[in-house]
């Protein structure tokens, strides 16, 4: 299905709207175009001016809509520029987000230097010296203005969450579904739901935690509530959770009085930072660190440390990078720019490091990466198929940029480009753990 149509006139129409010639024909923009995109198998492109190339009956259709697209592309090379032109809607995608990125990405590098220099040449004899000027920015964009404050301050940290959380409940129910859940799910078998399989992840860390009647929980950063509902209600436990996002919070208290179960669970309004309560029996912190970033990290251990009784446990479930090296989001990238601002992976042996430094013993680690790249496939499915009334609730642009997102993320993970690490640890006393001598869960 065509996930992205066109519109009948390109933002800016006018000086780079140019009327299409009737009927198709070789040539002119697209076969430039083409080039430069590495002629990719399963793909074909039709260009504003008539031209075409590729196959015709490909399954992913790329449709730059008018001259603005290339301005986007050359004035901010690579992933950036293409994605202004997407979110701006000067360049359609149809079909599958997620077959356009894996075909797009298996063809590139291909074709010589001086092909695809000679096609630059061609598109700016085409197009002409207005190619090259610069376009504004979408506004879904988080400009340098943005980050203002010391990186991963509490106010700073706060714009991050609402920059990307606070879109709207009812479009995160669109693209999450029942669960509400958006952090990785556990698939119990591979025909498993994506309910299924959420549902068997805050199980699995409920059980990880070996929680019993009567135990206190720490849920820090924990979303609409899903965990902290979970465990009150399966577990008998006394949950609160934390969110800087203020319409979690909301939902999640909502959710949390229908459920009857407002005497032994809570959704707070706050920073993990600002919790004074102690004496909790296990804390689990489920898609939290990446926002944490690594000069905060040995912090963070502590704080939640001080927080558990002794042999209290801690889970931390993060995506993180297959090596070290590089952990900020690159500056000009798409992720850092629309959708996790101040967004940092680290590597798994710095998580462990760190908590390991912090006082805690780690007793159990495992990866879950192919697991997070089948969630990402269902929340697309998702999407697809409830995108009108998405872009209803959070606009056109928006819609776009979660679909480049999503789409994105899940071939990361499955070529292991990013990965998704749980890690158990305990405070111990005197060597005692208070854990089973194998995993029990």
């Amino acid at each position: 299905m065509a996930i992205a149509e066109s519109r009948e006139t390109a933002p800016g129409a006018g000086a780079d709207q140019a009327q299409p010639p009737a009927g198709p024909q070789r040539g002119g923009v697209a076969d430039a175009l083409w080039v430069l995109v590495g002629r990719p198998d399963g793909v074909r492109l039709e260009a504003w001016d008539g031209s075409e190339a590729g196959v015709a009956g490909a399954p992913v259709l790329l449709r730059p809509r008018s001259a603005r697209a290339l301005r986007h592309t050359v004035c901010a090379p690579g992933q950036l520029g293409l994605s202004r032109a997407y979110v701006d809607g000067d360049l359609d995608l149809g079909g599958d987000h997620y077959e356009a990125l894996k075909a797009i990405g298996q063809s590139s590098g291909q074709g010589s230097w001086a092909e695809r220099a000679a096609a630059l040449r061609d598109l700016l004899a085409t197009v002409g010296p207005g190619m090259l000027r610069p376009l504004p920015a979408p506004p879904q964009e988080v400009q340098g203005r943005w980050r203002r404050g010391v990186r991963h301050s509490k106010a700073r940290d706060a714009a991050a969450i609402a920059h990307h959380y606070d879109v709207g409940n009812r479009f995160y129910e669109l693209v999450l579904g029942p669960t509400m859940s958006y952090t990785c799910a556990v698939f119990p078998r591979p025909d498993a739901t994506l309910e299924q399989a959420q549902t068997e992840k805050v199980d699995l860390v409920c059980r990880k935690l070996g929680l019993r009647p009567g135990m206190r929980l720490l849920d820090v950063g924990c979303g609409w509530g899903g965990l902290v509902m979970h465990a009150a209600r399966e577990y008998g436990v006394h949950a609160l959770g934390v969110t800087l996002s203020k319409a979690q919070a909301d939902w999640g208290a909502s959710r949390i009085q229908a459920l009857g179960l407002g005497d032994r669970a809570e959704v707070r309004h706050a920073d993990y930072r600002d919790v004074t309560e102690t004496g909790f029996d296990a804390i689990a912190s489920i898609g939290l660190t990446e926002h944490i970033g690594d000069g905060q990290l040995d912090n963070y251990v502590a704080r939640l440390r001080d927080r558990l009784r002794p042999e209290g446990r801690l889970l931390n479930h993060c995506i993180t990078r297959p090596r070290g090296g590089q952990r900020r989001f690159a500056r000009r990238g798409f992720i850092n720019r629309y959708v996790f601002p101040d967004g940092e992976l680290l590597a798994p042996a710095r998580i462990v490091g760190a908590l390991h430094d912090g006082g805690l013993e780690v007793r159990h680690e495992e990866n879950l990466r192919e697991h997070y790249a089948l969630t990402l496939k269902g929340w697309c499915e998702n999407l697809a198929a409830n995108r009108e009334e998405a872009v209803r609730e959070a606009g056109e642009a928006r819609t776009r940029v979660w679909q480049l997102y999503m789409a994105g993320s899940r071939l990361a993970f499955e070529k292991d480009e990013i990965e998704l690490h749980q890690v158990l640890a305990v405070r111990t006393t005197d060597g005692r753990s208070g854990m089973p001598l194998r995993p029990d869960w």
